[in-house]
């Protein structure tokens, strides 16, 4: 996608219902962090594909087991940052590594269907995802997954400062 900000809608939405079973701040930091790469390229300009190595599940998974690492050792910090909007974060750490492979895939996926130079079975050459959706349907997709991503987030949000305020 040109930006990540497209990716949030859907990582939100699925990552807030899930909340139980999924680490948010590093499923979609996970989002994030794969966009480092063509950020590079960009501002750059080395001889390497716009979406590279970080764009395939393979090295992907790394960069997720990787930020599962950092998080892990940061979660004293995430914890102060996430009880700001009265949501409970007690991290796992095999939570942590599922979530930050699980963003990174996704990240993949929604890239996948829209760009020529993405490789994501590397070391296959193909990439069997481009254009199984348009470009228009994607970031349409990632648009209006905002919705209920605004929506889930309010109630999770309403729903956690209740329990809170009645433990009190």
């Amino acid at each position: 996608m040109p930006f990540t900000p497209y990716h949030f809608g859907i990582h939100a939405a699925i990552s807030i219902p899930l909340r139980k079973y999924i680490d948010i701040p590093v499923f979609i930091l996970a989002n994030v962090a794969v966009d480092i790469e063509p950020l590079i390229v960009i501002l750059f300009q080395p001889e390497y594909p716009l979406h590279g190595y970080c764009h395939t599940f393979l090295f992907g998974s790394v960069i997720g087991i990787l930020l599962a690492f950092i998080m892990y050792m940061s979660r004293g910090v995430i914890d102060t940052i996430v009880s700001v909007v009265h949501l409970e974060y007690k991290p796992r750490f095999i939570t942590l590594i599922v979530s930050g492979i699980t963003g990174v895939w996704l990240h993949i996926l929604c890239d996948a269907p829209l760009y020529t130079d993405m490789k994501p079975f590397f070391p296959l050459e193909n990439n069997p995802f481009y254009r199984l959706a348009s470009s228009f349907t994607i970031y349409w997709i990632c648009r209006l997954a905002f919705i209920p991503a605004i929506i889930l987030g309010t109630v999770a949000f309403l729903t956690e400062r209740k329990k809170k305020n009645n433990t009190l």
